[in-house]
């Protein structure tokens, strides 16, 4: 995560933007929390009134295959659900990827939201049967949980790598029902945001190049060698090193 350095020293001494980065950090953070909330708030107050209408939100502005009226319902069906056990199995879920996928920058975020709930409605509007009405935020969970696993990767960001991992490893479990066989279950919109989340992991990804080290400086004739910067970027955990010390870590 490359900073815009202002001069201050970090922990240890070393010059660097790491406290600004860490603040910038926190501060998106927040945001990203804020904006996770006020989705929640607001699918929670669509299910109110969905559930006051007999669940006539859900029948109307769902996804039906191949039915063209429904296409623009690719974006309204991630708010709506068929019932309190359906949007309270995808609330905690929602909430915690969505604000790891959130908190680098909200305005990215907001246009994987986008894309996922559009490959997620696509592959249901062509692939599922034609007689039922999908909808539930359970897409938006799978894009946001393969943007979060594979984002470092993409982004060559250390923490963010780290974080996938876990993400990987604890939640593993829930690529089986982005597969044939879970009754009662739209494996196709969680399959399609799977593929969003992935696709814009690339497509989003951290196109601007770290900042090269400062040059170190030569020691004139007859001087004794100059030590080596603080930061060596000949040691294969200096990236590591950089990450934890933008977090206040070292």
């Amino acid at each position: 995560m490359s900073g815009s350095g202002d001069g201050r020293g970090g922990a240890g001494g070393r010059a660097g933007s790491g406290p600004v980065d860490a603040e910038r950090m926190i501060a998106e953070a927040r945001k990203a929390f804020f904006v996770m909330f006020g989705f929640l708030a607001i699918v929670w107050l669509v299910q109110l009134a969905n559930f006051a209408d007999g669940y006539a939100f859900s029948r109307d502005y769902g996804v039906v295959s191949g039915d063209v009226t429904t296409l623009p319902d690719v974006l309204s069906a991630p708010f709506l659900h068929w019932s309190w056990a359906h949007i309270e199995s995808n609330s905690g879920p929602l909430f915690v990827f969505g604000f790891l996928a959130a908190y680098r920058g909200v305005t990215r975020f907001l246009a994987l939201s986008l894309l996922v709930a559009m490959t997620s409605g696509l592959v249901v509007w062509f692939f599922e049967r034609g007689d039922v009405e999908t909808v539930g935020a359970s897409g938006l969970i799978f894009g946001y949980f393969g943007y979060v696993v594979v984002r470092g990767i993409f982004d060559r960001h250390l923490i963010d790598t780290l974080i996938g991992v876990v993400m990987a490893a604890s939640f593993a479990y829930m690529l089986t029902v982005a597969v044939p066989g879970t009754p009662g279950v739209s494996w196709l919109g969680h399959l399609g945001g799977l593929i969003g989340g992935l696709a814009g992991a690339w497509l989003f990804r951290d196109r601007h190049p770290r900042p090269l080290p400062p040059a170190r400086p030569t020691a004139g004739p007859g001087a004794p060698a100059l030590p080596a910067p603080a930061t060596d970027t000949t040691n294969p955990r200096a990236d590591l090193h950089k990450e934890l010390g933008d977090l206040g870590l070292l």
